[in-house]
């Protein structure tokens, strides 16, 4: 019998994909056994993912949510100059883009119920992180890629260390901030949180 995952000593062509796709000009990426259909709406009908694709457009910043929605989610953050845009909140989680000064922070917090994910796409940083605000006795350096997960009741802080902005996404779930949350500054961000209670 034949087995495609060791075709030595087998002198017959690795047999195809028995998986049928729609012939559609859609991105394809290749991989050993054959094409895979990979649906992108960012892309253009014959393009292929590459780097040069990556290039595409930004839509404005704004909340698109709570319908469907794709982004270059690196580029975004990149872009984003306001300390905290909102760029998608549904109903069970919230996406949004933060820039942080250098030599700023964005301030210790505790979420008691959402669990939060951040992603850093550009700067350095040190985050740290603690069940008690006084003792924060996780304590990692971030930079580029890095992926922070923090649970909820853990109170945490995130620094720039850097010697520029510290551009990031965060995924709150459930939502954190009210629906179209812009706010340009730390101090604004900071007079709608004790405004509201969070």
């Amino acid at each position: 019998m034949y087995n495609p995952y060791r075709p030595y000593p087998y002198p017959y062509p690795v047999a195809p994909s028995p998986y049928v796709y729609p012939i559609q000009p859609q991105s394809y990426w290749a991989n050993p056994y054959g094409l895979q259909y990979l649906p992108c709406s960012h892309h253009t009908s014959t393009e292929s993912w590459n780097e040069s694709s990556r290039s595409e457009s930004i839509p404005t910043l704004r909340d698109y949510g709570p319908n469907p929605f794709t982004i270059n989610i690196n580029q975004a953050a990149k872009q984003n100059d306001t300390y905290r845009t909102a760029i998608w909140t549904g109903e069970h989680l919230q996406v949004t883009l933060m820039s942080i000064n250098v030599g700023d922070d964005i301030g210790l917090e505790i979420h008691p119920t959402t669990d939060q994910f951040l992603r850093v796409e550009d700067g350095q940083g040190l985050v740290q992180m603690g069940k008690n605000k006084d003792r924060l006795d996780f304590q990692r350096q971030v930079r580029d890629d890095s992926a922070i997960m923090v649970p909820a009741g853990t109170w945490h802080n995130v620094i720039n260390t850097g010697n520029k902005p510290l551009k990031l996404y965060t995924i709150y779930a459930p939502p954190h901030h009210p629906r179209g949350t812009v706010q340009r500054t730390k101090a604004e961000a900071e007079a709608a949180e004790n405004h509201h209670n969070y």
